[in-house]
């Protein structure tokens, strides 16, 4: 079993940054593909981002490249996503994954952390 438990959102202005933590505990971190997903407000889950075990190759959705940066410290069991230019369509409940399959993580999922920006 691996954990994960995310930290970090909150309200912004459009125009601004944020950034996402997902810390992990259980089976070995860096084994396991990590990644970000989203589900706005009467949408479904959407990817964002990914990140193999080395942290050397990753992955973004379209509507994100150029923005976020996903990257992770297997020293201390962490992932993180950091946000730049945020537009109010990125709101939404932003949610960690672990799994073994290249780009969708989906083993284990933490719970969310919300991400509103708005005016």
């Amino acid at each position: 079993q691996v954990q994960l438990v995310e930290s970090g959102g909150g309200l912004v202005q459009p125009g601004a940054s944020l950034k996402l933590s997902c810390a992990a505990s259980g089976r070995t971190f860096s084994n396991y593909v990590m990644g970000w997903s989203r589900q706005a407000p009467g949408k479904e889950r959407e990817f964002v981002a990914a990140i193999d075990w080395s942290g050397y190759n990753t992955d973004y959705a379209h509507s994100v490249k150029g923005r976020f940066t996903i990257s992770r410290d297997n020293a201390k069991n962490m992932v993180y996503l950091q946000m730049n230019s945020l537009k109010p369509e990125d709101t939404a409940v932003y949610y960690c994954a672990a799994g073994r399959t290249w780009p969708l993580p989906n083993d284990y999922w933490g719970k969310g952390t919300l991400v509103t920006v708005s005016f």
